[in-house]
């Protein structure tokens, strides 16, 4: 039987949720709808159509609903370039990237404080 098969969802508390909407589609490239978040579609290797999504979304911090913040890992496809981008638009960059098996890691921290994993898988399946 499956268990957990990925992110069902991101969500996180933000003093000015509209503020941290726009850090993270201008930054990141998230494409905030105007609901107020955005849905990943996920596929699996050998199908096109969607397999799955996680849903992204930002809450102001008197939410109730959940407990939060905490650092929420993204995937990206070339993590060296995108930290390097992030320090030229003057984000909080953390030197340290982390390289071994599972990939490679890098840490951005957001206007409100979180810190926000990127991990660049490796080629090839990721090792479980």
């Amino acid at each position: 039987m499956e268990r957990v098969t990925g992110i069902g969802g991101i969500f996180i508390k933000a003093r000015d949720p509209r503020a941290l909407r726009a850090w993270y589609h201008a930054h990141l490239g998230i494409d905030v709808q105007p609901w107020g978040g955005f849905t990943f579609h996920w596929h699996r290797s050998n199908a096109p159509e969607p397999h799955g999504a996680t849903v992204w979304n930002v809450f102001p911090a008197e939410c109730t609903s959940f407990a939060t913040p905490f650092m929420v890992n993204y995937r990206v496809s070339d993590l060296r370039a995108l930290l390097q981008a992030l320090r030229d638009e003057g984000c909080e960059v953390e030197e340290k990237v982390l390289e071994n098996q599972y990939g490679r890691f890098g840490w951005v921290v957001d206007p409100e404080g979180n810190k926000v994993e990127l991990w660049e898988p490796p080629l090839g399946p990721v090792p479980e």
